[in-house]
């Protein structure tokens, strides 16, 4: 495990990389700290934000049928585990399931969460892996992981990455998971651009302070100096790229340190620091093609808001 000096140093190493790109950039797995996680899961309360409400009716809907497809006595292998929410209705509707394995990069977050799940779960194995699920995740060490995978991504994550990204996630999720495992993947698809971006851009200010907390972490965890009040949370549709964005305002020319080297801001520039794509599913198809996974079952709301498939 890393030490806290070595994970300072690669945060750091990452955030200098995408402020001195063009455009600026911060990755958006550093918006996920303990608050952070905590802010998230506000914002899936909102009234503006429709994903998780109509991915959880989905769940309502469809569960049984979802576990008949995953089978009996499955290694449940979820990514970028949050609340758990979604977990506890999948658990329900398994037969039998043998163990959770939760991951995610937040380790205080999740291990808050695997604890209440194992305590409604004394049965049940959970084995929480703190890790960036971005990159391969060896489970060949974890306890209870042996068996029948499936691995589970509910939400829309997968949107947060690019089709270079996506492409090596299902790669290395092949490997980690084994060659009969089977896949149930949240999908955010595409719609009305009015319907989109006051998902992100809430009138209580919630995700707006999610989006800030990026630079108070960097203030706490590396000393940065970034002077809050200089910056403003900015949803954006890119329908080029089939994506909201979010961004990072600059409301005044202001500075930042990290890493001892000074990083400037001017005035009207933005810092991107997440990508959230809707997608439509022959696109998701195309992007599948290249690995080991290929979509067998799809479940919808009735509105075609978001869809779970299962891949093989």
């Amino acid at each position: 495990m890393a030490s806290d000096k070595d994970a300072k140093a690669a945060m750091a190493a990452d955030l200098l990389a995408g402020l001195t790109a063009m455009p600026k950039t911060i990755s958006s797995r550093w918006l996920y700290d303990r608050r952070g996680s905590h802010l998230f899961e506000q914002i899936t309360d909102l009234e503006e934000y429709y994903p998780t409400r109509t991915e959880l009716g989905i769940f309502d809907d469809h569960a049984e049928e979802m576990a008949a497809a995953l089978g009996p006595d499955v290694v449940l292998v979820e990514y970028g585990a949050g609340a758990l929410v979604k977990t506890r209705l999948l658990l329900d509707a398994l037969t039998r399931p043998r163990a959770y394995v939760p991951i995610d990069i937040s380790g205080p977050f999740l291990r808050d969460a695997a604890g209440a799940l194992q305590a409604e779960y004394p049965a049940l194995e959970v084995h929480p892996v703190v890790a960036d699920f971005t990159r391969p995740v060896d489970l060949s060490d974890v306890p209870g992981a042996r068996g029948e995978r499936v691995g589970f991504f509910p939400g829309s994550t997968i949107g947060n990455l690019e089709n270079s990204e996506i492409t090596a996630f299902f790669r290395a999720a092949r490997t980690s998971l084994g060659p009969r495992a089977k896949f149930l993947l949240g999908v955010d698809l595409k719609k009305d651009p009015a319907i989109l971006v006051p998902a992100y851009d809430d009138a209580q200010g919630v995700t707006a302070a999610f989006n800030l907390n990026l630079l108070e972490r960097f203030n706490r965890e590396l000393e940065a100096g970034f002077e809050i009040e200089a910056f403003a949370h900015e949803a954006r549709w890119n329908a080029d790229e089939s994506r909201i964005e979010m961004h990072l305002a600059v409301l005044r020319d202001t500075t930042a340190q990290i890493d001892g080297q000074s990083i400037y801001f001017t005035k009207g520039e933005t810092i991107r620091t997440e990508i959230s794509r809707k997608f439509e599913l022959d696109a998701l198809d195309r992007l599948l093609a290249p690995t080991d996974w290929t979509r067998s079952a799809t479940w919808q709301d009735e509105n075609g808001y978001f869809a779970l498939v299962l891949l093989n």
